[in-house]
């Protein structure tokens, strides 16, 4: 089998054009803030209900894909992100930002699925972890292409204008995936499902206990991952006295820790570990980076600081690629389905985490405590994968 370039590259895209659009009001929100003469924390919520509707979405997603495609699938997941753009773009109140967030939400979780069903067949196996890996660096790209072009665009446009400019290439995108749809989009299911029987038919793989392991892993491993990009920059600035440039250089590099490893870690699940050997490698890494994070203060060295953030960038940030393939593999047949449970339930620990997180924070009165337990969570995810007999290739 040859690698799948082309499916590869187009997923990719989706990606990065999705999750660059998930991100783009938040990168904007001074602006936004400024201009409605609202609370920027009420735009910080934007991902937080994006991530909510996107559950549902990633449930979803299975039969629509059976029956529709993964190529029709990857184009909604696109026209989603399009109208959250003209929405948000032409919003004037608060309101309209949270509708913009239910608009992207309800493709959003679509995006994987419809990746995991495109790539799969076309990917030989000895590569399939690091293929898949390779398309998850589309999360953390999707992020930094927001940071960098937004801005600039918001002096020139304003944020409004800043926000319509993006719905072109993303329209661009949904008029090129019409190319190979007839090609890809050859494996066609016509049976319809009521909607309760579509949202609850992928946690019947949860009967399989190596799904079970790997879901709750998943669910921590997701969380901690939040809880380090919410908090981060708020722990360095308040805890260790550095300024807001510097701290925000400390959550790039920890990004760009996550999107440089992840390929790498996918290369190692295929050639050196199985895959769950290596989430157990990330399990332990997560819990030493929470460990060290927690005790951060004043007098902490900056190459300390920055050590520990690319410990965490590429534990925490760089374990969705081989979590997502592992998800295929153990699915077999119904590989889409269980990556669309995968996606839910890292949604979910997304979404719960990190506000269990700052209620730690809050009645504790300092991080330790907080980052202590997501290290013992940590290891408690590395331990289900460790005990889930998943350590031998065979």
């Amino acid at each position: 089998m040859r690698m799948p370039i082309w499916p590869l590259t187009a997923t990719l895209a989706v990606q990065t054009l999705a999750t660059m659009a998930l991100y783009s009001l938040p990168t904007v929100a001074p602006a936004v803030a400024r201009d409605l003469n609202v609370n920027g924390a009420l735009v910080g919520g934007f991902v937080a209900t994006a991530y909510g509707v996107g559950i549902i979405s990633a449930l979803l997603s299975p039969a629509l894909i059976r029956r529709y495609g993964g190529v029709r699938a990857t184009q909604v997941v696109l026209l989603a992100a399009l109208g959250m753009l003209v929405v948000a773009g032409t919003a004037q109140g608060v309101t309209a930002l949270a509708i913009s967030a239910v608009v992207l939400g309800l493709a959003y979780g679509a995006a994987a699925p419809a990746s995991t069903h495109l790539l799969a067949p076309k990917t030989p196996a000895t590569v399939f972890n690091t293929i898949m890996s390779l398309r998850q660096i589309g999360v953390p790209l999707g992020g930094v292409l927001a940071a960098l072009i937004l801005p600039p665009l918001v002096g020139l446009l304003g944020w409004r204008g800043a926000l319509l400019a993006e719905t072109v290439p993303v329209l661009a995108l949904i008029v090129l995936m019409e190319i190979p749809r007839k090609a890809w989009d050859t494996d066609l299911d016509p049976k319809r499902y009521r909607l309760a029987q579509t949202l609850m038919r992928p946690f019947a793989l949860l009967a399989d206990k190596r799904i079970r392991r790997l879901s709750g892993s998943t669910f921590i491993f997701s969380g901690l991952q939040l809880c380090f990009v919410s908090f981060m920059t708020v722990q360095l600035t308040t805890v260790v006295q550095m300024d807001l440039v510097t701290a925000g250089r400390i959550l790039a590099l920890y990004q760009i820790a996550g999107s440089v490893s992840r390929p790498i870690w996918g290369w190692i699940a295929d050639r050196f570990l199985t895959p769950s050997q290596t989430l157990v490698v990330h399990g332990v890494g997560m819990a030493a980076a929470a460990a060290l994070t927690g005790q951060f203060g004043s007098a902490w060295p900056g190459w300390g600081v920055v050590a520990v953030a690319v410990l965490a960038g590429c534990s925490a940030g760089g374990y969705t690629g081989v979590a997502y393939a592992e998800y295929a593999h153990l699915g077999g047949a119904r590989r889409t389905e269980a990556t669309g449970l995968g996606t839910a339930l890292m949604f979910a620990g997304g979404m719960l985490m990190p506000t269990a997180f700052a209620t730690t924070i809050a009645a504790s009165g300092n991080y330790g405590l907080a980052y202590g337990s997501m290290a013992v969570l940590a290891l408690m995810g590395g331990g289900l994968l460790a005990t889930g007999g998943g350590l031998r290739r065979g």
